[in-house]
């Protein structure tokens, strides 16, 4: 059977290609399920309290995931209510993250919209993007309004990968979804010789994933090692400059560049 995001993957041998070495992800959904939090957190490591709804910016990272150079992209888009101008990213990106936060069902039911949007696109374009659904703020599970069940049925009904996080808990869990993007985009990519041509970068690290039949099944990944590092108000930071610790062995000058209005130090 067919995924809604496009056909299915082929199990057919292929020899073996060079790893994508370029990677846009799109973050999106509505207002407050912490697009924001989670990008800079993956960034930089650090948990935020502060920042622009507004603004909407992309950010670029060496990363190596599974011993391998990536250039990774990251849009994150300034999105309210739900889908609007959609085109911006859905022709730029290669991947997408659908997030919503736990504690509230108003952007879990955003999330339906969005991976509609997602679907629809699919079905109309030749290459296949991986698209991973992300239950945030995994901390306010006393508050939670979205059960794991819920989740793991609205990724299931789509064909994607589904996970829990949290932006102010442990980095590596947060990471570990950016980089499984970009295994799901690799995967892709050697199944896919039709996809956008492949450049040539440097640098990128894992987790579990979700197997597939008919429409796919879900694994949950819950990673929940608290770590709470919220950071105060200072003043406004127009450009902050970090490397990645994997990367800072391979290259001398920093190359992940911050542009957004976040209050972080």
């Amino acid at each position: 059977m067919a995924s809604m995001f496009g056909k299915p993957r082929v199990s057919t041998e292929r020899p073996p290609q060079s790893p994508v070495a370029e990677c846009n992800v799109a973050i999106l959904g509505c207002r407050g399920a912490g697009k924001s939090a989670l990008t800079v957190k993956f960034l930089t490591k650090r948990f935020i309290s502060e920042y622009d709804p507004n603004l909407e910016d992309t950010y670029t990272s060496e990363e190596l995931v599974d011993q391998q150079p990536v250039l990774l992209k990251v849009m994150d888009t300034a999105d309210q209510d739900g889908p609007v101008n959609c085109e911006r990213y859905l022709h730029w990106a290669n991947a997408f993250l659908v997030v919503y936060s736990i504690d509230n069902r108003r952007s879990f039911e955003g999330c339906s919209r969005y991976l509609d949007v997602l679907a629809r696109h699919a079905r109309g374009c030749q290459r296949q993007s991986p698209v991973l659904l992300l239950g945030n703020k995994l901390d306010m599970e006393q508050y939670r309004q979205v059960t794991k069940a819920e989740g793991t049925s609205l990724a299931t009904k789509f064909g994607c990968l589904f996970y829990e996080v949290s932006a102010c808990q442990d980095f590596a869990a947060v990471q570990h979804v950016f980089h499984q993007a970009v295994r799901e985009l690799r995967r892709e990519a050697e199944h896919s010789p039709a996809l956008r041509p492949l450049f040539v970068a440097e640098e990128q690290p894992c987790l579990a994933m979700a197997t597939r039949h008919g429409l796919a099944s879900c694994t949950i990944n819950t990673l929940s090692t608290v770590n709470l590092k919220e950071i105060p108000s200072v003043a406004q930071a127009k450009l902050v400059t970090v490397k990645s610790s994997r990367a800072q062995s391979k290259r001398k000058a920093p190359t992940l560049t911050l542009l957004k209005g976040f209050k972080i130090f």
